[in-house]
């Protein structure tokens, strides 16, 4: 007797809800089996004070992909696109600021308060990133090649891909082939004088990542960021998760909450379903993973279910997280002294590289740094909903914070991070401490224990160059397991984490292209 279920997605962050919705519009039958209370992983709203509710882990929102939101008609779901990216507050000392716009025109002014000549060099950098776009969005937006099996792949894709690259003429390939294993601090240093500019620039690179921006292959981290730069989503990360959801149910997926799985279930023939905690079994033709790789094969499946040597590799995929979050419940909303008459969405609080990499230096040595560099989200400037009126819910990313912390993380610890941030917040914008009604810290070890992050790494894994091209390992390009009916669908996958969707997006292609389910 054939499974009533076509298909499991195990996690409902924004990936899982991605390869759910567009299986499901394809005509299967679709679970997702969600351990939480809520659906939309790290990009969910949750309340964290009594009527304040955090604006979801992940900041960013512009590398949405336009098949996903197109695809999946996102926008008649509630979804609403911004018609630019959101500015940037770039925050160093004694007050320096930069509002840094994507537009060179409007962003000139503001660097040439720094550095004329960075102003002027502004706009050939972003017609530079602009003209090598299309490639790197098409990395982003396609299957990775199987560099493993090379000849397996069809010799119109390879050819396909080549012609891409040599399209962008001989200057910029020769420039675009240097740079992945370049430090971003050297790349950007070739472009820009200010240091607070290349801070502010090179934040997206180390944000996350186990390096810092003058770690080798940090430039290529920076250049898939921009590479996936869209304008973003009106109401950030918890508009998408939500729209995400309502388009799942709509097109007949069904979400389970408050169901943590516990096993697979393998047979013969392969993977058969799921056993959730408490006992119950429910089977299926096929299941889809959006949990980080090292729990899927490491936690999920039984002992023996894969060669020693798949487990091995799985093991060696380096998932050390080293960010956390701040957040604050406030009585008023945030304003900043360098921008005391505007609302600010985004802020990014870095002097220069050297900070940043001093903040990355004390990781090595399991230790937060003591002069951290933040990155800022007001719920104010972002959605209404979030606080009461006149009130504030903040966000804060903490770089550089170890998973492994020396001595552990407890309660005692996070007060002291929270104190920290506090203290450097407030350099930034007098007075803050007084409008703080609450605040809660959430360590990666919390990270790990909430989501089920390994590692509490946010991205399920590390971004470098072995573990971005062949992501997770070899035995599982392409969202394939070794197992029958199992595929990985998360942020452990090609092209990685943050809110693309494009794993789930691709990994739900895979999965009707092998007709299982």
């Amino acid at each position: 007797m054939s499974p009533a279920i076509d298909l499991i997605v195990i996690g409902s962050g924004v990936n899982g809800l991605t390869t759910a919705a567009r299986v499901a519009r394809a005509g299967r039958s679709v679970l997702v089996l969600e351990r939480r209370a809520v659906a939309g992983g790290l990009a969910a709203a949750e309340e964290f004070h009594p009527g304040y509710r955090s604006p979801g882990f992940f900041q960013d929102t512009g590398g949405l992909r336009p098949a996903v939101v197109s695809g999946l008609g996102l926008v008649g779901h509630g979804l609403e696109m911004r018609s630019e990216p959101a500015p940037i507050l770039a925050l160093g000392g004694k007050g320096g600021a930069i509002l840094l716009h994507a537009d060179p025109d409007r962003a000139a002014p503001e660097i040439a308060a720094h550095s004329a000549a960075d102003a002027s060099r502004y706009a050939g950098f972003r017609a530079f990133l602009a003209g090598i776009r299309p490639l790197l969005a098409d990395f982003i937006d396609r299957p990775p090649l199987n560099l493993i099996e090379i000849d397996s792949e069809s010799p119109w894709e390879l050819m396909r891909r080549g012609l891409g690259i040599r399209r962008l003429g001989a200057k910029r390939m020769m420039e675009l082939l240097r740079l992945p294993p370049m430090a971003v601090a050297d790349w950007l240093g070739e472009w820009f004088e200010c240091g607070l500019l290349k801070a502010a620039l090179a934040l997206p690179s180390v944000a996350g990542a186990y390096m810092g921006p003058r770690s080798p292959q940090s430039a290529m981290n920076l250049l898939l960021h921009e590479g996936a730069a869209g304008p973003g989503v009106v109401g950030g990360s918890q508009a998408l998760a939500a729209a995400l959801e309502k388009c799942a149910g709509a097109s007949g997926a069904r979400i389970r909450t408050g169901a943590r799985v516990e096993r697979l279930l393998v047979g013969s023939k392969g993977v058969e379903g799921v056993r959730l905690a408490g006992g119950e079994e429910i089977r299926a033709a096929g299941v889809a993973a959006a949990c980080d790789p090292k729990q899927l094969f490491l936690d999920l499946l039984p002992t023996g279910a894969l060669p020693g040597r798949v487990i091995e590799k799985i093991r060696a995929f380096r998932t050390r997280g080293t960010t956390a979050q701040v957040l604050l419940a406030m009585s008023r909303p945030l304003r900043f002294a360098a921008r005391q008459e505007v609302p600010v969405e985004l802020a990014r609080i870095g002097r220069d590289l050297d900070h940043l990499e001093k903040a990355f230096d004390a990781v090595k040595y399991r230790r937060w740094s003591e002069d951290p560099v933040l990155e800022v989200q007001a719920a104010s400037a972002v959605s209404g909903r979030l606080a009461p009126a006149g009130h504030d819910a903040v966000s804060i990313l903490v770089h550089h914070a170890p998973y492994d912390l020396e001595g552990g993380w407890d309660a005692e610890t996070a007060e002291r991070l929270a104190e920290l941030v506090l203290s450097r917040l407030e350099e930034h914008a007098p007075g803050i401490r007084s409008a703080v009604v609450a605040r809660a810290v959430r360590s990666p070890a919390d990270l790990e224990a909430l989501y089920g992050l390994t590692g509490g790494h946010v991205h399920h894994g590390e971004y470098a160059l072995d573990q971005l091209l062949v992501r997770p390992i070899p035995e599982c390009v392409g969202y394939r397991s070794p197992l029958a009916g199992l595929h990985l669908c998360g942020s452990g996958s090609h092209p990685g984490g943050g809110l693309t969707c494009a794993p789930g997006w691709l990994a739900a292609a895979e999965i009707l292209r092998t007709g299982r389910p």
